[in-house]
C-alpha cells in the first residue's frame, strides 16, 4: 500500500488567519492553483482510489489533484479538521487576534494540553478518530497494493500520521504541513514507513507563516498555516 496524504489547498480564511475547523470553507483561487500544480506534478502516480475528508476545501484539493481521471473518491468524516467549536471563524493572529484565552499557543507548543473551546475538540480526541481511520484503511485486505490519495487538512493529517510517527510525544512534527504538502508512506506487512514529509511540488518561496500572514522567504521561520 502507498499513501499519498494532502493537506487541502489554501482558503480565505487561511489567507485572513482566521480558525476554520469543520466550518465548511472553500478553496480561494491560490488554493485552486496549488492543487492543480500539485495535480501536474503526481500525474504519473497511479493512484487506484482517493479518501477524503467530507469538507469542501478536501474534497476540492482531491478532485484538483485528480481531474482528468476517473478515479473513485470516497468521504471519510473522521478525517476531518479539528474541532474549534464557537473559536471558528476568530482571527489567531497578531494583528487580528479575537480568540478568548491567553494559551492559544499551546496549540502549537504543547498541542496535547491545548484547551480548546468548550464544544471544540481535543487533538487526543482527535486522535483516536484519525487512528480508528488508520486502523481501517491499513487493515483492508482490498487496499494492500493500492496506491490512495488522502485529502484532508493540516491537525487532521498530523493525526493519520501520529500513527506513523515513531516519537508519539511529537504531534507537529517540527511544523504545521503546508497547504497542498503531500506525505508519502508506504505501509507492507503493517509497518508504516514514512518515504516523503511535507513535500511541495510549488515554489517553497510561496509557504506562508500563518501566525503572520508573511511569506516564510520575508520571516525565515517554518509555516504554520492551519
Amino acid at each position: 500500500m502507498k499513501l499519498y496524504i494532502i493537506r487541502h489547498g489554501e482558503t480565505p480564511w487561511n489567507a485572513e488567519g482566521r480558525l476554520q475547523g469543520q466550518t465548511d470553507i472553500p478553496l480561494n483561487e491560490n488554493g485552486i492553483r496549488l492543487a492543480k500544480i500539485t495535480g501536474e506534478a503526481l500525474k504519473d502516480v497511479p493512484f487506484d482510489l482517493a479518501i477524503s475528508s467530507p469538507l469542501k476545501r478536501a474534497r476540492q484539493t482531491a478532485d484538483l489533484v485528480l481531474a482528468g481521471r476517473k478515479i473513485p473518491v470516497l468521504e471519510d468524516a473522521r478525517i476531518e479538521e479539528l474541532s474549534f467549536g464557537s473559536w471558528e471563524g476568530l482571527g489567531c493572529r497578531k494583528a487580528n487576534f479575537e480568540i478568548p484565552s491567553e494559551h492559544f499557543q499551546d496549540f502549537y507548543q504543547d498541542p496535547f494540553h491545548f484547551q480548546t473551546a468548550a464544544d471544540g475538540e481535543s487533538i487526543e480526541h482527535l486522535c483516536i478518530r484519525t487512528k480508528a481511520f488508520w486502523d481501517d484503511l491499513t487493515s483492508n485486505p482490498d487496499w494492500q497494493e493500492k496506491t490512495i490519495l488522502i485529502a484532508s487538512h493540516g491537525c487532521a493529517c498530523r493525526g493519520i500520521l501520529h500513527n506513523v510517527y515513531e516519537d508519539k510525544t511529537d504531534f507537529w512534527h517540527g511544523k504545521v504541513p503546508p497547504n497542498c504538502a503531500v506525505n508519502i508512506v508506504s505501509v507492507k506487512n503493517g509497518k508504516a514507513v514514512l518515504e516523503a514529509e511535507d513535500r511541495i511540488y510549488y515554489d517553497p518561496s510561496e509557504c506562508v507563516d500563518f501566525r503572520t500572514g508573511k511569506k516564510v522567504s520575508q520571516t525565515g521561520e517554518t509555516p504554520q498555516a492551519r
